[in-house]
């Protein structure tokens, strides 16, 4: 009997292309109203889920009712939106200038439970990148005191100007992104953060800032909101920045220029100060990740995970032609089609070693925020997961002859992908764009960022038919004409194959992790290093 199962174990399973593509059709569709949180369109999209995990013979892996795993996991989320004006100005003691929202700053609406937001006469301090990396034995603050006080800090790491130093050169770290950077000022108790907008280390220009922070904003229910948000978060624009820096008696490019050395001590904008008020609408709605178990045989109180968000934008502004619903076909219909039909490869086979887990998550589109939850609040310890592996889109046309990753993290994870990419005649293709920060913005990263080795799968560019140009150019017609767009819609010329192929990598490293007793890790250099090792104790 063992000899049987070991022989079924070792025969992969079929990835059906077929199923994929009706799956895609059935969850982009505008019934399902793109898939937005909290709509009659999650309610469809969690029911279609749960039923196709069902019929995939996985068992349920969500929150604990009555004694009993169900298949969600509830996902609370805070909803912030600024109601009324937002009065915003600089002075300098002789002068007071009126910001406007939207234009030479982008002010978020207040994530820790203000619902009033009134600062006066705040003072500045020049913070640099605002990086503290004991790992590369970097300190922006020296010890500076920022309670009472709002922080300008720049964009994007200290490398990024010229290429080379302790940062990983032009690719952005963890360090780098925004997000990072409002976290590190809040648990020093700044006032606030003024991020100086530059399109280049940015990546995207003021209109994407402007649009993204100046609407309604969404995070997960924090225990302890004001630990991790200060009452200002926002962008300012360059020239902004340059003109507070003047009236300060002092040059912004040469302040910038001394930012990039480890020996940068904050600089205090003497004279200066901000004042804001502005009101916020705070209100808590509900959600759902969705979470399927195949239990393992030998070491189930181990875990490997797939990860694919379900959620799109819903309903919104029209687009030339009226349409009004964005689909999500790409992004990430396929995604959870992905997942889905890994499910049901599991489903079909003899349970591996390790337990496998499969979460779908929620409210990706509003900030990782499913992820985030499920990572704050997770169902199965993270210590012992082994890895996550995460699909955000996934390739509808033919098969390529590489495969990448967002970012270029190294991790063991990574070299297991390698391995089993060159039994396909595959390579792996380093992200053509790591500048852009393409880590830290998909689901993968709210695990990585504790430490559980985490990736977040791509598709290869290089096309069996067509080569390297066929690949960029459809990867540079979707980025500018249907990416969050409502032309993200299923298209009858897909086929899968190229996904079909990357679901047997998937699955075959997956397998390979969850039969192993092998615990990947990142590489000693790695931001994520240290949270790893710290739960090492918890995996002997």
């Amino acid at each position: 009997m063992f000899a049987a199962a070991a022989a079924q174990a070792a025969t992969p399973p079929k990835i059906d292309a077929q199923r994929m593509l009706q799956d895609v059709k059935a969850l982009s569709s505008d019934a399902f109203e793109g898939r937005g949180p909290n709509t009659a369109g999650e309610t469809k999209t969690v029911d279609y889920l749960v039923r196709q995990f069902k019929a995939a013979g996985l068992q349920p892996g969500g929150d604990l009712v009555g004694g009993e795993r169900s298949w969600t996991q509830d996902v609370p989320l805070g909803r912030f939106e600024i109601t009324g004006p937002v009065a915003a100005s600089i002075s300098d003691g002789k002068q007071t200038v009126t910001l406007t929202q939207g234009q030479e700053i982008a002010i978020r609406p207040a994530e820790n439970g203000q619902s009033q937001v009134d600062i006066a006469n705040a003072p500045l301090v020049f913070v640099g990148y605002g990086v503290t990396a004991p790992e590369r034995n970097w300190d922006d603050f020296k010890d500076l005191d920022l309670k009472g006080k709002l922080a300008v800090v720049l964009i994007n790491d200290p490398d990024f100007e010229t290429g080379e130093g302790d940062f990983g050169g032009k690719a952005m770290t963890f360090y780098g992104r925004w997000t990072y950077k409002y976290e590190e000022m809040a648990r020093r108790g700044a006032l606030g953060t003024l991020i100086v907008h530059e399109s280049a280390p940015a990546s995207y220009g003021w209109p994407t800032v402007k649009n993204s922070n100046t609407i309604v904003q969404y995070d997960i229910v924090r225990k302890d909101a004001a630990s991790e948000h200060a009452p200002i978060e926002s962008w300012i624009q360059r020239d902004l920045a340059v003109d507070l820096f003047k009236r300060a008696g002092l040059d912004f490019e040469q302040a910038k220029l001394a930012a990039r050395s480890r020996d940068f001590k904050p600089i205090e904008l003497k004279g200066v100060t901000m004042s804001a008020r502005f009101a916020v609408d705070a209100k808590v709605i509900k959600s759902k990740n969705v979470v399927a178990l195949k239990r393992g045989s030998k070491r189930p109180e181990e875990y490997v995970m797939y990860t694919a968000h379900w959620d799109h934008l819903g309903i919104g502004p029209a687009n030339a032609k009226g349409d009004r619903i964005y689909n999500g076909a790409l992004d990430n219909a396929s995604g959870s089609a992905a997942l889905m039909e890994l499910g049901r490869a599991y489903g079909k086979q003899p349970a591996p070693a390790r337990s496998v887990v499969f979460l779908a998550v929620t409210a990706e589109e509003k900030g990782l925020l499913g992820s985030e939850y499920y990572a704050a609040n997770p169902l199965y310890p993270l210590a012992k997961t082994a890895g996550v592996f995460n699909m955000d889109g996934v390739a509808p046309n033919g098969p390529a002859r590489d495969f990448s990753i967002s970012g270029v993290a190294k991790l063991d994870l990574l070299d297991r992908l390698s391995a089993q990419a060159a039994k396909q005649n595959r390579r792996y293709s380093p992200d053509p764009n790591p500048e852009a920060g393409y880590f830290y913005r998909s689901d993968h990263f709210s695990f990585a960022k504790r430490g559980v080795p985490a990736i977040s799968f791509r598709g290869g560019q290089d096309w069996e038919q067509g080569g390297l140009a066929a690949g960029k150019a459809n990867a540079e017609a979707y980025r500018v004409n249907d990416y969050h767009q409502p032309s993200d819609e299923f298209r009858p010329e897909w086929t899968f194959a190229g996904g079909k192929r990357d679901l047997e990598l998937l699955y075959a490293t997956g397998r390979q992790l969850a039969d192993s007793g092998d615990w990947p890790n990142w590489s000693q250099d790695s931001e994520f290093r240290a949270a790893r090792d710290a739960s090492v104790a918890e995996r002997k």
